[in-house]
């Protein structure tokens, strides 16, 4: 009996093991999915916008929603032709003009351009991509963090020079911390932002994937000995 409870168990969490990947992946696109919704759904601001917008050309809320965002994506499309064309730089030499004249929208819109111009991969005001460091804690040696350097140019705290880490949180990176933290305790990372993204959704599982382990990495003596 008490073989069978055993065997049963046993063969009860081993197909529980191996759903746990599919299962957190289905739940991860999920929780996306229903963000996504919150956000960008006919019941949300946005959603309602869109509907007011595509309603006059149905006569339901659904059908209206749906036209709305297809005059969305053409007029997207078409700010793409205009800014693909020689006529970029006077649209964006008119749109900074305009914003550059009220104070509260200035900052916001300097704040929101240089996020975007990071995502894009430009440099813009001397912001460059974000790549890849450990954060050690009281110095190399310390409590060791993964995270994103959001640009390389220190800023002085105290009279010390100190560089702002992006902390990501386990296992849905989109949130954490913003840190500065003095220069001496940051260090490059070589695996690259998707290897940060990876290991944090994965809660440290995908860690031996990007970064070398004891089996791997062959210290000055073992290599003397070689």
């Amino acid at each position: 009996m008490n073989f069978a409870v055993r065997h049963l168990s046993r063969t009860f969490f081993a197909g529980l093991l191996a759903a746990l990947p599919l299962a957190a992946t289905v739940l991860i696109f999920v929780w996306v999915v229903q963000l996504l919704v919150q956000w960008l759904g006919p019941g949300s601001l946005i959603g309602r916008v869109l509907v007011a917008i595509g309603i006059g050309a149905a006569g339901s809320v659904m059908a209206g929603y749906l036209i709305g965002i297809a005059i969305v994506i053409a007029a997207v499309y078409g700010l793409g032709v205009v800014v693909r064309s020689r006529a970029r730089s006077v649209l964006a030499q008119a749109v900074n003009n305009v914003l550059q004249r009220i104070p509260v929208v200035r900052t916001v819109y300097d704040l929101v351009k240089k996020f975007v111009d990071l995502l894009a991969q430009k440099e813009a005001d001397g912001v460059k991509s974000m790549s890849a460091v450990w954060l050690h804690f009281g110095g190399t040696g310390g409590a060791a963090v993964l995270g994103l350097l959001s640009t390389k140019t220190p800023v002085m705290v105290n009279g010390l020079p100190y560089l702002a880490v992006l902390v990501p949180t386990a296992p849905v990176p989109v949130g954490g911390g913003l840190l500065y933290v003095p220069q001496e305790w940051v260090t490059p990372a070589d695996i690259g932002v998707e290897g940060v993204t990876s290991i944090y959704v994965s809660m440290g599982i995908t860690s031996d994937k990007y970064l070398p382990t004891p089996e791997t990495t062959v210290t000055p003596a073992d290599a003397g000995a070689h």
